[in-house]
């Protein structure tokens, strides 16, 4: 589907400050400890990560100088034997970071905890470097992975100082812990209860493949129709919440071959699970009412008038279809997104809340 603006992908913030220093890893530093060679040994220099999956860790650094050379392992295998996570995978996993200082000692990195936060990251296993993707592809959900890089160079802190950032101290040390996991035309599971028809547009989907919208001879509702094709048990889609879905799109008005064209679709991008946004104007109004308040695991058709979409003229003002359009989207997941960050307080703000240059009251008059 055409959006009014792009995807809200959710940043991989522990990531992206572990490894944004320099655009790739010098090859005498890509050490995983996780062997090859069906040797489960795991480096004695990785830091201990108790506690369960689904909470947040416990971590003891090692008594030693953190090592200059990146380092990572799996520290606990999830029980998922039958789930695990591919090369061109989605994955959903809890991140944390922490800085090792010293022998011995470190810290977490404020706001950079996705259990603090009570919001997952989105990995795209296919969008990330090999050094993070080689540890987990082939793991089963459930799985805990921890990553150790070098503290940075001289020369990687002032870079990092001169794009904004805050240059770390010490060593970087990610855990991450894979929840769960969308493949490449992942479906809803059950079976179709409803196909709509009558005055509404029936659907038929074999299997994993893309839907087939059969447009009927009645004039297009005027109102936004919401069938659920599939009955979810999962819980309601909330406004706000970041959403997994498999989708395809088509206009009720014909092309001039009278045919019903797919103007776009996830399963014409080789069935990817796309991710957006939902109930905050990331994507067309028909969607963020449509879709908020269904259940995770639904199959929905969403019949949207034009001035739920695009409008009537669109087509020829901004290249989107014009008028009403048909959706039918399986909606595989919904996860809380991350609280924006709280603005910073300045001098002024300060002062203006009690600081010592806070406006006298004026004295009352003799009269």
């Amino acid at each position: 589907m055409h959006r009014r603006a792009a995807a809200l992908a959710v940043p991989l913030t522990a990531i992206a400050l572990a490894v944004s220093s320099c655009s790739s890893l010098p090859e005498d530093w890509r050490t995983p400890a996780f062997l090859r060679m069906n040797d489960d040994t795991l480096d004695s220099r990785l830091p201990q990560v108790t506690g369960d999956v689904g909470e947040e860790p416990e971590i003891t650094f090692p008594d030693i100088e953190p090592p200059d050379e990146e380092i990572s392992g799996v520290v606990s295998k999830g029980s998922g034997e039958d789930a695990l996570v591919g090369a061109d995978d989605l994955v959903i996993a809890n991140v944390v970071q922490y800085q090792w200082t010293a022998p011995g000692e470190g810290e977490p990195v404020e706001g950079q905890s996705s259990y603090e936060n009570g919001a997952p990251d989105l990995i795209r296993m296919d969008q990330m470097p090999e050094y993070i993707t080689e540890t987990l592809v082939s793991q089963p959900i459930g799985s805990r992975a921890v990553y150790v890089f070098p503290a940075l160079s001289a020369e990687e802190m002032a870079q990092a100082e001169a794009m904004g950032q805050t240059a770390p101290e010490g060593a970087s040390v990610l855990v991450i812990d894979m929840v769960d996991r969308f493949s490449k035309g992942a479906v809803v599971p059950g079976e179709q209860t409803d196909d709509g028809g009558g005055d509404l547009p029936t659907v038929t989907q074999d299997g994993h493949r893309q839907p087939e919208i059969e447009i009927p001879g009645a004039d297009a509702p005027d109102e936004l129709d919401v069938v659920p094709l599939i009955e979810g048990e999962g819980a309601e889609v909330e406004e706000g919440q970041q959403i997994i879905v498999q989708y395809t799109g088509i206009r009720w008005e014909p092309e001039e071959n009278g045919d019903h064209e797919v103007f776009d679709s996830s399963w014409t991008q080789g069935g990817i699970p796309f991710d957006t946004t939902i109930g905050a104007g990331a994507v067309i109004k028909g969607w963020d009412e449509g879709i908020v308040g269904q259940r995770v695991g639904s199959r929905l058709m969403l019949v949207v008038p034009g001035d739920m979409a695009y409008g009537a003229t669109s087509e020829e003002a901004m290249g989107a279809p014009a008028g009403t359009l048909v959706f039918v989207v399986d909606v595989l997941g919904a996860y809380d997104n991350p609280p924006p960050p709280e603005p910073e307080e300045t001098e002024e703000s300060e002062e203006g809340a009690g600081g010592d240059e806070v406006a006298e009251e004026p004295e009352e008059s003799e009269e």
